[in-house]
């Protein structure tokens, strides 16, 4: 038997903790050294302050011109001193720290010829006459190539590459992080003006499929000649020129034009001590619209594998990572199976664009990614119950190797300039083992064991997934009308075989004698068993949407229709051992065979207006929803539900300018409740809790609602972004458990009115030139919610409310080939208050401070680092506190700066701990797992290129910031 009387977890559970847990290190004089290192006496050089300020008009309506692009050049190399946007009055100021004498003014709006001046700066105060704007002919296009930094067209916010300066061998995340206005995060999330990106281009093709980070992590900046921006829009709908709500943005990178005929790439290897290992490989060729990129990658530090990270953080920490019910875990978008823990990968790819003849446009990519991880976990936790509390325990180990395919194609046929057609099939393969072994075990208030369990289990999992999606567009006339046609057919199946064996005990008073204080087992369950599962899904959807032109591209009313179906099968048999040992003892209480069927129909009406400034839309949808479930083991038990709801949506965007904007929207959506919830069989597969589904549960409604207000002063280099909303939520389904005296669970499902979420978000931003050497970027945010939840315990219904406050205050310094400074501190307030006495009200704090560095001298060094301490004064006993992250790189360059040897420190101060403390209503629990550990990793890469006439790198462009 496992457990004697007592908790022997317990023991288990603190060596765990002693074995994971590291005490810490670095004390108040290690922090005053961290901080007086990078303290450096800041000198302004030998230039002085100037301003140039001007109006700019057009000669043809004597109207002042809003968002022309105003720069300076040095007259001895043109490189880009400074430059802004005029204002709605076209007027404009410029200003800057420089020793030139004279500079050379640029004025450009897009239709109107470039205006160009040499200014002598003896008066470093320049008054300027008004500028008059000329138009420009096709002639002038052609001829006059503007220069600006920025230039705004209509919806397209254009950045000029060559005006912006970075470190040698930058990527295009390096070059984004430069940009006004635009924000990256330490996972790659990219911000433009608030607004966040969910797609990168190249050449206005996708790259790699639909992950944005192999695009920013690897492309280096040297190819890239602009940078546009514009709302997301699908291919059909830019096609037909809709307007969209311009909540995520588009980046289009265009490659040089003497850089789209070559190849160029990088390969890069390294390894370190407890025998980690790291390599990527990526190999590109370019000729014109043919484009063919492979690569390839492998390591053992939790790292995706195709991103190269010589001087820049490839740890297992600098992804964002999250976790899924089966195990496997996701970075940046694609599945790399395993969890928490450590991870083997090894990664392969390649990626095809081109245009076939001189209507379609073609773009395919294949990956492959295969993982091997293994964890160890720990946890204590505390629950909470109306008139009592008890306690659970838990370790488990697991070990996961997984391999997945994936091919996605897509063809754009524009038969005409009115006629488009879209397919995009993709495909997916995937397998996986999973090894898993648990031991839990549960104590009541005088730590006394009620009940206990082990498992082992062996999973094999196979899916195979086919989906295509076809679009066709027709567009009629100049005033906007269209109609369109979207097929979507997917395929799932699902194989999967399970080796089970566990044994669970149930403890209770010994009711033959009373006088024996100890517990004994009541009720014991083993078992030893194989479950063989298939699955089969099968969705069809359909839609129709016809576009009548009210006003002539202005006001539209659209008619829609869709019809969709999704049919599935789950079915699991459970085999028991005979007396022979073999699994052929049908286990129908353990067994499944469903069939599930969600057809949906909606006609639908909306309305939608744009002009400059305005653009909007409403509409209404009818939903005629069918949900049916078929339990072909015990038909008794199948189910059919029909459900009708009326859903609206909403949205309004006014541009006061093209640097401001508000928005705001609405949406009332239907949700039936999921079949699993609903279905009546009990599912006994975990012992010690029973889950029963409902069928009597209503569909939920919710309505939210958001407001912003977003805005960008290119004069002033400032940054306001703002946003509140709430959703209000009737007969939302939550779960409600029943524990009885030896602490089995029953779970079953219920409506409840009364759940609501407010949020608010405020950042404002401010980008402060020193010199043209220094620039200084400050932003200043805060995070608010309120939040109010309906929840049962133990039958006992109650309400919840969780107030949180999160401010973030964060700076960088940057000094062109000297140094960068990013400290950024956030610290979090959260207080849940409870409407049953018998729950206490809580509160919670926690500290984060991060500190990067880099410092670029001597020459060819680059010395980046990547600190973050963390304070949670909430977590238990037996857990630290407060823990300092930090990690290292050095790198020099050579090979004239070709080549690049690298030595990084992962974990500096060997304190890598994931120990955390979760609180909710009904529970504390600490909990601790496997984590990657300290080590150290030289490492070596090469870059090639033979892309334009020399395949050289522009390093004299100026830098601004």
């Amino acid at each position: 038997m496992f457990f004697l009387r007592g908790s022997i977890l317990q023991t288990v559970y603190i060596r765990f903790l002693k074995t994971n847990l590291k005490p810490s290190i670095l004390n108040m004089k290690n922090l005053f050294f961290v901080l007086s290192f990078f303290t450096i006496s800041v000198v302004f050089s030998q230039s002085r302050p100037i301003q140039i300020s001007g109006k700019i008009i057009s000669v043809d309506e004597q109207l002042p011109l809003e968002s022309a692009t105003v720069h300076l050049e040095r007259l001895s190399d043109s490189t880009v001193i400074t430059y802004t946007i005029s204002d709605k009055e076209g007027l404009f100021v410029l200003e800057d720290r420089i020793s030139d004498k004279s500079v050379k003014l640029h004025v450009s709006y897009v239709g109107y010829k470039t205006y160009t001046k040499t200014i002598s700066l003896s008066n470093p105060m320049v008054r300027l006459e008004t500028i008059n704007l000329d138009v420009s002919n096709e002639l002038d296009e052609v001829v006059i190539k503007s220069a600006a930094p920025i230039t705004i067209k209509k919806d397209t916010l254009e950045f000029n590459v060559s005006s912006f300066k970075t470190k040698k061998d930058a990527t295009v995340e390096d070059l984004l992080k430069e940009l006004p206005g635009v924000e990256v995060d330490e996972d790659g999330k990219i911000k433009i003006n608030g607004k966040e990106v969910n797609k990168i281009l190249v050449n206005g093709k996708p790259f790699f499929g639909d992950d944005p980070t192999i695009t920013t992590k690897n492309l280096t900046k040297e190819l890239i000649e602009k940078i546009q921006v514009v709302d997301t829009k699908t291919k059909a709908e830019a096609f037909s020129g809709e307007e969209v709500d311009g909540e995520n943005k588009t980046i289009n990178l265009t490659i040089k034009e003497e850089n789209n005929k070559g190849v160029f790439g990088r390969v890069a290897a390294g390894a370190g001590t407890d025998d980690r290992y790291e390599g990527a490989g990526m190999l590109n060729y370019f000729d014109n619209d043919r484009r063919i990129s492979v690569l390839a990658g492998g390591n053992n530090i939790n790292s995706p594998g195709f991103s190269f990270g010589e001087i820049r953080k490839m740890f297992g920490g600098g992804y964002s990572m999250s976790m899924s019910s089966n195990g496997s875990f996701t970075i940046d978008g694609r599945s790399f199976g395993g969890g928490e823990g450590i991870t083997k990968s090894q990664n392969a790819g390649l990626n095809y664009a081109d245009i076939i003849g001189e209507k379609t446009d073609v773009a395919a990519d294949y990956f492959y990614s295969g993982s091997s991880s293994e964890n160890k976990t720990a946890s204590q936790r505390e629950n909470i119950l109306p008139d009592s509390r008890y306690f659970t325990n838990s370790v488990s180990s697991s070990y996961n190797d997984s391999d997945s395919h994936s091919a996605n194609m897509g063809f754009d046929i524009e038969v005409d300039s009115t006629f488009l057609i879209n397919i995009d099939p993709s495909f997916r393969y995937s397998k996986s083992t999973n090894s898993f072994n648990a031991a839990e075990e549960s104590l009541n208030e005088n730590q006394i064991l009620t009940n206990n369990s082990t498992s082992n289990s062996y999973v094999e999992n196979t899916g195979r997934n086919f989906r295509n999606n076809i679009n066709i567009t027709k567009k009629f006339g100049k005033k906007g009308a269209f109609i369109r046609v979207n097929l979507t057919n997917e395929i799932n199946t699902r194989e999967s075989e399970d080796f089970l064996t566990s044994l669970t005990n149930v403890y209770g008073e010994d009711v033959n004698n009373p006088n024996n204080p100890d517990f004994i087992i009541i009720d014991q369950i083993e078992r030893d068993q194989l479950t063989n599962g298939t699955g089969d899904v099968t969705n069809f959807n359909s839609s129709i949407n016809y576009r009548l032109p009210v006003v002539a591209e202005k006001l539209f009313l659209d008619f829609e229709y869709s019809y969709a179906r999704d049919k599935s099968t789950d079915t699991k048999s459970t085999f028991d051992k005979d007396a022979q040992g073999e699994f052929t003892v049908f286990n129908e209480d353990l067994s499944t065979d469903f069939e599930y069927l969600d057809e949906r129909i909606t006609p639908g009406v909306s309305l939608s207006f744009r002009n400059k400034v305005w653009s909007s839309r409403i509409g209404f949808n009818y939903v005629f929803r069918t949900l049916g479930n078929t339990d072909l083991l015990r038909p008794e038990l199948s189910i059919k539900k029909r459900f009708e709801a009326t859903e609206l949506n909403g949205y309004l965007r006014y541009k006061f300018s093209p640097k401001a904007s508000f928005w705001s929207s609405y949406r009332l959506s239907n949700e039936p409740p999921r079949l699993s919830q609903l279905q009546a069989f009990q599912n006994v597969s975990d012992p010690l809790n029973t889950v029963v589904g409902n069928p009597d549960l209503e569909p939920s409604n919710s309505h939210r609602i958001n407001l912003g207000f977003n805005a960008f002063d290119w004069q002033k280099r400032t940054g306001f972004y703002s946003y509140v909303g709430g959703n209000f939520t009737q007969n939302q389904v939550v779960t409600k458990t029943t524990i009885d005296a030896n602490f089995v669970r029953t779970t079953t499902f219920a409506n409840v009115d009364g759940n609501y979420q407010f949020y608010a978000n405020m950042d404002y931003s401010k980008d402060v030139k020193i010199d043209s050497l220094r620039t200084v970027k400050m932003s200043v945010g805060v995070n608010g919610n309120l939040s109010r939840n309906i929840n049962f315990n133990n039958d006992v219904q109650y309400a919840s409310k969780v107030r949180s406050l999160s401010p973030e205050v964060g700076m960088r310094f940057t000094w062109k080939e000297v140094m960068e400074f990013r400290p950024r501190y956030s610290v979090s307030f959260t207080k849940n208050k409870y409407d049953l006495a018998e729950f206490e009200d809580r509160e919670f704090l926690e500290h984060n401070l991060n500190i990067g560095t880099a410092l670029f001298l001597p020459k060819k060094f680059e010395w980046r680092n990547d600190i973050n301490f963390n304070y949670n004064p909430n977590v238990g006993p037996g857990f630290q506190k407060s823990a300092w992250f930090w990690n290292s790189t050095l790198a020099y360059s050579v090979l004239k700066d070709a080549g690049t040897v690298t030595l990084k420190v992962y974990d500096l101060l060997d304190q890598n701990t994931n120990a955390r403390r979760t609180a909710t209503q009904n529970y504390i629990q600490d909990s601790q797992s496997t984590v990657l550990e300290q080590y150290f990793m030289l490492s070596f890469s090469w870059k090639f290129n033979s892309l334009g006439s020399k395949g050289e790198t522009d390093d004299d462009t100026f830098y601004w910031d």
